[in-house]
């Protein structure tokens, strides 16, 4: 029988990084009570909320179950349409209603008062009722004559909608009596935008041809047009802050500002995004343009330079297309560096997004990129496939290497810069023929920060050094390996290479002379490696699907771990080198116990991670997948609680984990409740002793028992040098009898003419634990006595055993019962430590008392035989302990 897990048992969804904006247009939103506007992008399955004033994020949704198709917002709800069902949101996050009733896709919305105005592919227009969630209206139009392609409401028109069509028509409609009011005859070109003008009446027509159309609804005649060269017209937005300024948006990713006096074209946002502008708003009153873009980017721009050009004020961005390496770049968990297949090197941050920044675009000649742009670089370079970075010099030079898919040349980047390097790394030997093709496999920085180690597919590797980009050598005479190398990695201390190629040969090589040491046969090509440099640890993945732990130190694999079924794409080392995390086409997460040899977690995700980063500090995973533009974040459950770890059985079957930031948080109430198997552990308690045999120390203070033989030392060294003086204003205190257990005195008022000559019988008080002792050695039960001592510190402790003798108002018995006491601890094997000390003390203190009295001499006997017996359990137990850990020493070696 397999066990059934709900999830992982290491790991849980904490959020994404990276994710800001999709396909469709943005919606702006303004809050009366915080007097500030906030910006709503959808972002697949949910939307995020952003404040204009910094694009802090100030909410994700809950997730809905297919992407978001249309979205929409109004003063208190926001809308978003996901299939046939429109979902409203509270507080930007909370699905307050559900409005069905659609037959088919929902991809136009618009808030319409107290109703809810949609319409689907089939071209049918629903009309809601928002708090009852009841249908007010419907209408159908034929699909042939008047396909709605947009829907706007006309400012100070009561109960008025204005629909667009493909057929380049328009209608207007009184949506409360269900009347066709007029027919605009259009422009003969789809309607791709409506959106509102400043002035009353008047409307602003994009087409798909690129033309603008500024018309007058009221008595239908077109005021001006405009032409856009770049394609249709995808968005369109005009200024409210008294410039008569109006704002298009093109497929292409350029921004046209256009003067409706002048009636021309004033300004170009050239490359304002790398995709088509989807959605662009004017702030009202305000000189603020937002855009966003398929390119995964928010955008605020602001006007404020003379002749009307814009400027980016800030902005939000992420990978364009999906990430294809990730690492973490420091050891404070902080950031990390994402490569993606928009050829750009990004790092995000942990804790803020606006620590991220991203470090550009790969490029052979950078002041010519820079005076050209990205998009128009001639000697741009491709996509970054994997890179190395270290944090110990990069603040005197380039502290990251990186190679680019089917390219020779190694790039090093800057870190603090922000920018591509000052080197581009190539070797001399194929200066004379270009025409091979062989590229770059594999890099590696030392961890000094100094050297940088690159692997090529002509089987070559070799050394450069980071600060003057110069090469320092090669490993073998003339190749270190016969086919393309797959994984190369330099140890701690710089004094091994280790390298792994398609010859199905792992290869140690000496770092300094170059010299080769070792040579290891794989069973397997190998896919990549991994090297845990504080442990010695060498992960490779074969193509069988297989991973091999190999030992640096005694150059053997210690570790085979097999169950993936397809190929392995990433692998990471917890920080401890306790587990190694692999992720795999199979869209299986696993982590595998190195010490142990087994399977402790795996579970599955929506699309295979393509690459993983645990943390240096442990607290979080980091993961890409396929065709995501996010990095998404993984909290470590085991630094936060008791997580038992057993190994899974050969049957497991992983269940599959929704990424995190775009799964709703649920009430574990909610949850189905999934019985676990009896073998199931539930949070372990230590027993008090594991087995009698064992012998068990006290889990009490060692500052409770350490210092009992040095307490007149210590009392000498704390002795006040000055008496004590008595405070002028004493406060009142109630008198005690005195004694070892204070007690108040009752006051006697018949006798107070009696003497005030203390009574010695008053002193002689006798104490809880020696009337324990005292019942003790009638019954032979020394739990209550045993309990009561631990909970005394060490004063209290020497109190005690002195009082015991017969000088100090003791007696003979009460010690003799000590004694028995100590006897059955080291019986019970418990409290050693304790026992030891205690009777340490009260040797020092009576050791002429008991040489004098008969039955404390042989009492004392029996506590020593007793503790002969107790050290000879505890010295076999060591030997034999120190005999298995030098067998499996001398095994190893």
């Amino acid at each position: 029988m397999s066990t059934v897990k709900n999830g992982s048992a290491i790991f849980s969804g904490f959020r994404a990084l990276g994710l800001y904006s999709n396909h469709l247009a943005h919606v702006l939103r303004f809050h009366k009570k915080h007097g500030e506007f906030y910006v709503v992008t959808a972002v697949g399955q949910c939307f995020h909320t952003y404040n204009v004033k910094k694009l802090g994020i100030v909410a994700v949704s809950n997730s809905l179950p297919e992407d978001i198709s249309c979205i929409a917002a109004d003063r208190m709800l926001v809308y978003a349409a996901h299939g046939k069902l429109i979902s409203a949101f509270a507080k930007n996050k909370e699905v307050v209603h559900t409005y069905i009733g659609h037959e088919a896709d929902v991809h136009l919305l618009l808030p319409f008062g107290d109703h809810l105005i949609s319409v689907d592919r089939e071209n049918v227009v629903i009309i809601w009722d928002v708090e009852s969630e009841d249908t007010y209206l419907q209408i159908s139009f034929d699909k042939v004559s008047f396909e709605v392609s947009a829907v706007m409401h006309p400012s100070t028109y009561i109960n008025k909608v204005l629909f667009g069509s493909n057929q380049g028509s328009l209608q207007l409609w009184n949506v409360k009596s269900n009347k066709l009011l007029y027919t605009f005859p259009g422009w003969a070109s789809a309607v791709t935008v409506l959106q509102q003008t400043p002035a009353v009446d008047v409307v602003g027509v994009g087409l798909a041809t690129g033309q603008i159309i500024i018309q007058n609804i009221k008595i239908d005649e077109t005021l001006m047009k405009f032409q856009q060269d770049w394609g249709p017209i995808t968005a369109l937005s005009f200024r409210t802050d008294g410039h008569p300024i109006m704002a298009s948006g093109s497929p292409i990713g350029h921004i046209g500002l256009w003067d409706l006096e002048e009636k021309k074209l004033v300004s170009q946002l050239r490359d304002a995004h790398t995709t088509a502008i989807t959605g662009l708003t004017f702030l009202h009153s305000e000189p603020l343009l937002i855009t966003n873009g398929a390119d995964n980017a928010i955008r605020v721009w602001i006007f404020d330079v003379a002749g009307g050009d814009g400027r980016l004020l800030r902005h939000r961005m992420g990978h364009s297309a999906p990430p294809t390496k990730i690492r973490f770049h420091d050891q404070s968990s902080m950031h990390i560096l994402s490569a993606g297949q928009d050829g750009t090197l990004q790092s995000f941050s942990t804790v803020h997004e606006r620590f991220n920044k991203s470090l550009g675009h790969g490029s052979l000649n950078k002041a010519r990129a820079k005076k050209k742009g990205v998009a128009h670089d001639t000697a741009k370079l491709p996509a970054i496939v994997t890179f190395a970075s270290e944090t110990a010099r990069q603040s005197d030079w380039d502290g990251i290497i990186a190679c680019h898919r089917g390219f020779l040349v190694a790039t090093t980047w800057n870190y603090q810069k922000g920018s591509i390097g000052a080197h581009k790394l190539e070797p001399e030997r194929f200066n004379r023929n270009r025409a091979l093709s062989v590229h770059a496999t594999a890099v590696h920085i030392t961890s000094c920060g100094n050297f940088a180690v690159i692997a090529l597919s002509s089987g070559h590797i070799d050394v450069y050094n980071m600060q003057s980009g110069l090469h320092r050598g090669h490993y073998g005479e003339d190749k270190a390996h016969a086919g393309p190398v797959r994984g190369v990695a330099v140890d701690g201390l710089n004094q091994l290479t280790v390298s792994i190629g398609a010859d199905h040969l792992l290869k140690i090589w000496k770092f300094k002379s170059k010299e080769l040491i070792h040579t290891h046969s794989l069973p397997n090509a190998p896919a990549c490696s991994l090297l845990h440099r504080d442990s010695g640890m060498l992960a490779i993945a074969l193509d069988d699907f297989v991973v091999n732990i190999l030992d640096m130190e005694t150059r053997r694999i210690v570790r085979k771990f097999s169950g993936h079924r397809g190929q392995i794409n990433d692998m990471t080392f917890s920080p401890d080198g306790r587990w190694l995390i692999t992720a795999s086409m199979d869209c299986t997460i696993r982590t595998w116990d190195l010490p142990s040899g087994s399977l402790v977690d795996c579970f599955l995700v929506d699309a295979a991670a393509v690459s993983l980063s645990m943390s240096p500090t442990g607290n979080f995973l980091a993961s890409s997948h396929v065709d995501g533009l996010g990095v998404y974040l993984w909290s470590n459950k085991t630094l936060c609680g008791m997580v038992s770890l057993r190994p899974l059985p050969a049957d497991y079957e992983p269940t599959v984990i929704m990424l995190p930031g775009t799964c709703p948080v649920q009430d574990t109430e909610e949850d189905d409740v999934v019985e676990l198997d009896s073998s199931e552990m539930a949070e372990y308690i230590s027993p008090e002793q594991l087995a009698e045999q064992l012998i068990t120390l006290s889990l009490i203070p060692d500052s409770r028992w350490k210092n009992l033989l040095h307490l007149d030392v210590i009392k000498k060294r704390n002795k006040p040098k000055a008496p004590p003086k008595l405070p002028k204003a004493a406060p009142f205190f109630i008198p005690t009898i005195p004694g070892l257990v204070p007690q108040f005195a009752v006051p006697d008022t018949t006798n107070e003419g009696q003497s005030k000559v203390v009574s010695l019988g008053v002193l002689s008080q006798k104490s809880t634990f020696y009337i324990q002792l005292e019942d003790a050695l009638e019954n032979n039960s020394y739990e209550k006595p045993v309990k009561l001592f631990k909970e005394f510190g060490p004063s209290a402790v020497e109190t005690e055993l002195r009082v015991m003798s017969p000088e100090m108002g003791g007696d003979v018995k009460v010690m003799q019962s000590f004694l028995k006491m100590i006897s059955s601890i080291l019986k019970s094997n418990r409290d050693f430590d304790l026992a030891q000390a205690w009777l340490a003390l009260f040797l020092k203190l009576h050791l002429r008392l008991i040489a004098e009295h008969s039955e404390l001499l042989e009492e004392a006997e029996n506590v020593s035989q007793q503790l002969k017996e107790a050290w000879l359990t505890v010295e076999t137990l060591l030997n034999q302990n120190i005999c298995v850990l030098t067998y499996i020493k001398s095994a190893l070696l």
